[in-house]
């Protein structure tokens, strides 16, 4: 039983809890016990939360007594220590805020809790949330649990390796470039970067540049990204991005009348794409034609005028480091590599950052005329499968890569604030991961459900688990 409930995903706990089938102490019991046995090999939990167990003793008190039953009634979850929790330490990744207890939750952890989710515990990151590695000097380094040498990724990796080795079914993760699809896709679960704004960043850090911060659910299956998306979405009030109600929505919904039209590419001026990984996505898009979708190779000309990859880091270093300097001003001697790096980073003119802003403009308008001609978008998730530790360059088509390459497919999605999902969908030849990555028109996050539920049903990878 505890080896069945480690490998359920969230809504079938859910129905277990429900149904009487298991209790509530159990789920969080057998959570709790796989950490212990696992997390020291690993290092993706950093904190546990206090009260889980009697967290769950109440849900089931509740429960028994005919009180109301809620979407994640008694469901464990966990959250990257980036997101408030209440009483519970939120580090950030940094000796700068060691110790660090806020008084209250985010407010994505805020609705999970509403919605009868239980806070398991915490996960780990890298600095600040801005690195491709979950590593820091203060909660060290997140191994991935396919292959303990490779990295899970960042910035949320020590939330995707929780989810693959059984630690958690469901997590709160954070989106910059890269942070919620990349480490999904390094260990094997899925993810969804909702439209930007969609579900609100009040209570993360950090904040700057707002315009491109995402917040998204991780987990075991498409329809656990689809129910934890329904309880997290909304405006709160306090963020002025998050205005749109949930229920507005662009997409086809779950029952199209005309096929759906799926464009795919590997390429397309987002440079060079290991050959695995670009199979896989080719393998993807005859599934889906196989499956009765219209599918077809594109490009897209605004990828190929201007590299998103370079726009992002022109525009991250005119805004990022200031609020770094600030927070580690008196505390150089605490920073780990990835801020220490950004400070060796030239100055971006005003004039390159409107340029770029500009530039950013014009990829937006290609994704317009894109998405006026096909209903999702089908690529690779990252460039290469889960890559060693500490990776400074890698060598794709014989070109010399920079490390932060591995983000050149998933970045455009947050400079334009598109919805995008991440799921498995292949393993490389020595048995690591390899995900897809589907993209759509803002808010049509039904459009890119509806397609991941159907193409996971025809996943070879389907099922899979690491083994820990």
């Amino acid at each position: 039983m505890t080896t069945d409930l480690i490998h359920s995903d969230a809504s079938e706990l859910a129905e277990l809890i429900r149904t009487g089938k298991v209790s509530s102490v159990e789920v969080v019991q057998a959570h709790l016990d796989r950490i212990e046995a696992t997390n020291p090999r690993l290092n993706a939990i950093v904190t546990l939360a206090n009260g889980a167990l009697e967290a769950a003793r109440a849900a089931d008190e509740e429960l028994a007594a005919g009180g109301e039953v809620k979407p994640l009634h008694g469901v464990p979850f966990t959250a990257k220590d980036s997101f408030d929790t209440a009483g519970v330490l939120t580090q950030r990744g940094s000796p700068i805020f060691a110790g660090r207890t806020p008084d209250t939750d985010a407010t994505a952890v805020a609705r999970m809790k509403r919605a009868g989710g239980i806070l398991l515990a915490k996960t780990n990151l890298p600095e600040f949330s801005f690195w491709i590695e979950s590593d820091n000097l203060l909660t060290g380094r997140t191994n991935n649990p396919w292959d303990l040498n490779r990295s899970s990724g960042g910035s949320s990796g020590g939330e995707s390796a929780a989810i693959a080795a059984g630690m958690s079914p469901l997590g709160l993760a954070s989106d910059l470039s890269i942070s919620v699809r990349g480490p999904a896709a390094d260990t094997g679960v899925v993810s969804l970067k909702p439209t930007h704004g969609r579900i609100p960043m009040t209570g993360i850090w950090p904040r700057e540049p707002r315009r491109n911060w995402h917040v998204g659910p991780m987990a075991r299956s498409i329809r656990d990204l689809a129910l934890a998306y329904s309880v997290l979405a909304g405006p709160d009030g306090a963020d002025g991005f998050a205005t749109t109600p949930r229920e507005f929505d662009t997409g086809l919904g779950a029952t199209p009348d005309r096929p759906v039209r799926v464009g795919w590419l590997v390429d397309s001026g987002l440079g060079p794409t290991d050959p695995e990984v670009a199979a896989t996505v080719r393998d993807a898009a005859d599934a889906l034609q196989n499956a009765g979708a219209q599918v077809d190779a594109v490009n897209i000309p605004a990828l190929e005028r201007d590299n998103p990859l370079e726009l992002w880091n022109k525009l991250m270093v005119m805004e990022v480091r200031p609020a770094f300097r600030q927070v580690t001003a008196g505390h150089e001697d605490q920073m780990f590599s990835y801020t220490k790096f950004l400070e060796t980073l030239p100055d971006t003119s005003v004039e390159d950052f409107v340029q770029a802003e500009q530039a950013v403009e014009r990829i937006r308008d290609g994704f317009a005329e894109y998405f006026h001609q096909y209903d999702v978008l089908l690529l690779p998730v990252t460039t290469i499968p889960a890559h060693k530790h500490q990776l400074e360059e890698f060598t794709l088509g014989g070109q010399a890569m920079g490390a932060f390459h591995v983000s050149s497919t998933t970045v455009p999605f947050n400079l334009t604030g598109h919805p995008a999902l991440s799921m498995r969908f292949g393993t490389s030849s020595d048995g690591m991961p390899i995900g897809v990555q589907l993209a759509a028109n803002p808010y049509a996050e039904s459009t890119i459900l509806h397609i991941a539920s159907l193409l996971e049903t025809l996943s070879p990878a389907r099922d899979q688990h690491p083994a820990l």
